[in-house]
């Protein structure tokens, strides 16, 4: 089974899932996908809804606004996502940053994917994966997210990966051409996929079960 056999089979599945495109919830804004992304690390979507909307209500999500609060009145109105002693200047520190290109989201959008990430993960509280899921949802550049549900599903299918995230990365990348629209939609496939089957016992009672990936060639 080849990447693209998983792909197809997860679409016929799952259907399309058409996450996070222009006008369709549960995002309002980009800005609104960079803050959840930080918001959301450690815990859940539902603490993650209470910290956003006091977000919305105090800055329209929009990043000059955001630099305006204090630190305590960001704080407070964040906490309910928990580790806000972290996630607070996390948040301060990416919009700072996008005010490096004046707020305009064509201009970082402009940048070369390698430039992109590189910024990204610079920042205090950006790692592997909340850099790469910015720089496809966010800035437009495909990419692969090797997330859990991505090395669960890998693993039932009998394909491990290297512990090492840019490693695990690479292998996918030189066993699949993908473009943009093909990126998101894996994703997206592959997180609803797993949210759905969550243990062995679930996925082998699931129409994948039986298959196996392989993504270097047999010797």
């Amino acid at each position: 089974m080849t990447i693209d056999d998983l792909y197809q089979a997860l679409l016929t599945d799952l259907g399309p899932r058409h996450w996070l495109e222009p006008g369709v919830p549960p995002a309002e804004t980009p800005w609104e996908i960079l803050w959840g992304g930080v918001l959301v690390q450690n815990t859940n979507w539902r603490n993650v809804d209470y910290a956003l909307a006091n977000l919305k209500a105090a800055t329209q999500f929009e990043p000059q606004q955001l630099l305006a609060l204090s630190t305590a009145a960001l704080t407070a109105l964040v906490k309910p996502a928990g580790f806000y002693t972290r996630k607070v200047p996390t948040l301060q520190g990416l919009a700072a940053w996008a005010g490096q290109y004046d707020f305009k989201l064509t201009t970082m959008r402009q940048l070369p994917a390698a430039q992109l990430r590189r910024e990204l993960k610079a920042l205090k509280g950006i790692g592997d994966e909340t850099a790469d899921y910015f720089s496809m949802y966010v800035f437009d550049k495909p990419t692969i997210i090797v997330d859990t549900y991505l090395r669960r599903l890998f693993a039932w299918l009998g394909q491990d990966l290297p512990s090492s995230y840019l490693k695990a990365q690479a292998l996918i990348e030189g066993a699949w051409t993908y473009d943009f629209a093909h990126a998101r939609e894996l994703h997206a496939l592959i997180v609803d996929y797993g949210k759905q089957v969550k243990t062995t016992a679930s996925f082998e009672a699931s129409t994948l079960a039986g298959q196996h990936l392989q993504l270097l060639p047999q010797r």
